[in-house]
């Protein structure tokens, strides 16, 4: 199961924030496990921007920061026997939503930084499904898997902290979605993690109850 239905949530928020109205955009090919759910929102052009407050960019920032304990705290839960194991076919398995962690964290990682720094940059958009059939995830190892997670978002804790009004304000476009701003990238990621470790626990759940 890809995670894009966290980027339509955040993306929800941040459009009624700003004062836009919202449009999704589906894939020829669903979800795995969620068929017809939307897979990106994006905006309407033209309508007045009002930008996030500081204070609610750092309860973001906070999110943001707290993320990687969730995941773990989720995770330590789920027995070995339990790690491999899908709670469904075309889901994913909780060792296969850490290593999809690893891989969409270090895209975030690098997304944010061209969008400071580029002007005007292309954000790439990924088959995360797609990604983790080519890559193999329940071959690699999950350790390293969350090793990644907490290294990449220890490194742009401090970048986030201290970007400027100015900074906050930048744009790029992304090739599903069109616009795409720092200010949405901190909403999607601000949930991203506590997202997958919700999905963790109905992991445990589903397998608990079988």
């Amino acid at each position: 199961m890809s995670c894009r239905g966290c980027r339509n949530r955040a993306a929800a928020f941040i459009w009624a924030r700003l004062g836009r109205r919202t449009r999704c955009y589906n894939r020829s090919s669903s979800s795995a496990g969620l068929p017809g759910r939307p897979s990106y929102c994006g905006t309407f052009s033209g309508d007045a921007d009002m930008p996030l407050t500081a204070a609610e960019r750092a309860t973001m920032i906070e999110r943001y920061a707290h993320g990687p304990t969730l995941l773990k705290r989720a995770l330590a839960k789920i027995p070995a026997d339990a790690l491999k194991w899908k709670p469904a076919s075309g889901k994913w398995s909780a060792h296969e939503i850490v290593v999809h962690c690893a891989d969409a964290e270090t895209n975030a990682h690098m997304r944010l930084r061209y969008l400071i720094a580029e002007p005007d940059p292309v954000i790439v958009g990924y088959d995360q499904d797609g990604w983790a059939l080519a890559f193999d995830y329940h071959a690699h190892p999950l350790d390293l898997a969350l090793a990644t997670v907490e290294a990449v978002r220890a490194n742009t804790l401090p970048l986030l902290k201290r970007m400027t009004v100015q900074d906050w304000q930048k744009t790029g476009r992304h090739t599903e979605s069109g616009r795409y701003a720092t200010e949405d990238w901190l909403a999607i990621y601000a949930e991203h993690l506590e997202k997958h470790s919700r999905q963790l626990e109905r992991n445990l759940a589903g397998w608990n109850s079988r």
